[in-house]
């Protein structure tokens, strides 16, 4: 059932982002010669508007193919007046632009559909204390909910930890117990952690653990759209973020996943219900359009750069540099699907 689901999710995302892609060539004047989900030999086709409309064997991506572009052969061009090569690098941009955003409009539009359902978040309830933390020196106990950080009202556990997080020196908490209120002065200690990238860090902390209790947010309609945004923007930010620390080596290559812990991660989504399924298709939407964005040749960033090039220098990049950095764009891409899949398995056999 796991991989049926993953595979259901990923045609979903490559879909809208290749539908992306189609749309805005059509607008453009481009004629779509083919719009495939998946690579390799296709085991269905129907050709309609035009386009023949594929699936193929290997589910693993997709593509549109338009008259004149061609990532296997770079040299294959038309200069007919609907080809992709005849159009300016602003429009060639638009439509490289297209798919990636879409990925990021899906990714808003289902945290929009999650919040309209009225998400679930974590209470600040405690679930633990930790024996000689600052928490168990100060008294806290097991089932006390924390309502506020040195007079500032809190709802979730995330933001109690962000505003300990970010405390100098003492703290006052004001701890509902038994339907009393109590005030509590304790200092929190700076503790060996981990951030959600696996990098090591130090950390303020008071020593206590969640008791996973949680409570509905009722966002109402604008509510639900700042929430929508809000977490689209963050799950760019974390993205890109750890996108970057992976190029620059910051954290260890061991944490890139493939396309098994895609499956396993998505059959336990599914598990846990429906909004967390969203959750988890929302946020490999938005992985989807920030790694198309990366500047790979083969990938949309690398033909937005070709562009730019063009836009800058007025010509477009040598035939003979853009085969040999189009052959270079898919040695990484394996590559990077290669130790994706070794990840995978090593932790799997771990």
């Amino acid at each position: 059932m796991g991989i049926f689901v993953s595979l259901l999710v990923l045609s979903a995302l490559i879909f809208f982002h290749e539908l992306g892609h189609y749309i805005a060539a059509k607008l453009m004047g481009v004629y779509v010669e083919v719009f495939s989900i998946g690579f390799g030999k296709r085991v269905a086709t129907i050709k309609k508007w035009g386009t023949e409309w594929s699936i193929a064997l290997i589910p693993l991506g997709g593509y549109v193919r338009m008259k004149g572009q061609d990532d296997t052969d770079p040299t294959k061009k038309s200069y007919d007046p609907d080809s992709y090569n005849t159009k300016t690098p602003l429009q060639k941009i638009f439509i490289l632009l297209a798919g990636p955003l879409a990925n990021f409009v899906l990714a808003f539009v289902l945290y929009f559909t999650i919040g309209l359902a009225g998400p679930s978040e974590l209470s600040p309830v405690i679930g633990e204390v930790v024996k000689d933390s600052p928490a168990a020196k100060a008294g806290l106990m097991n089932q006390d909910e924390i309502t506020a950080i040195d007079g500032k009202k809190i709802t979730s556990w995330s933001e109690m930890a962000k505003l300990i997080g970010e405390s100098n020196g003492d703290v006052t908490l004001q701890v509902k117990r038994d339907g009393y209120l109590h005030t509590i002065v304790l200092t929190p200690e700076l503790k060996d952690a981990k951030n959600m990238y696996g990098e090591d860090i130090k950390r303020k902390m008071i020593g206590i653990s969640s008791a996973g209790v949680t409570h509905k947010l009722d966002l109402g309609f604008f509510g639900t759209l700042k929430y929508a945004y809000d977490q689209t923007l963050y799950a760019s930010t974390m993205i890109f973020t750890g996108v970057k620390k992976l190029i620059f080596a910051e954290v260890p290559v061991d944490q890139l996943g493939g396309f098994i812990s895609i499956v396993q991660l998505t059959s336990d989504a599914t598990e846990a219900g429906w909004i967390t399924l969203f959750f988890f298709t929302a946020l490999i939407s938005v992985n989807l359009g920030v790694l198309n964005l990366l500047p790979i040749p083969a990938l949309d960033g690398g033909h937005i750069i070709f562009n730019l090039y063009e836009m800058i220098f007025r010509r477009e990049i040598s035939e003979q540099v853009m085969v040999k950095l189009t052959i270079a764009g898919w040695v990484i891409l394996f590559a990077l699907m290669g130790v994706g899949l070794y990840n995978d398995i090593s932790r799997l056999t771990s």
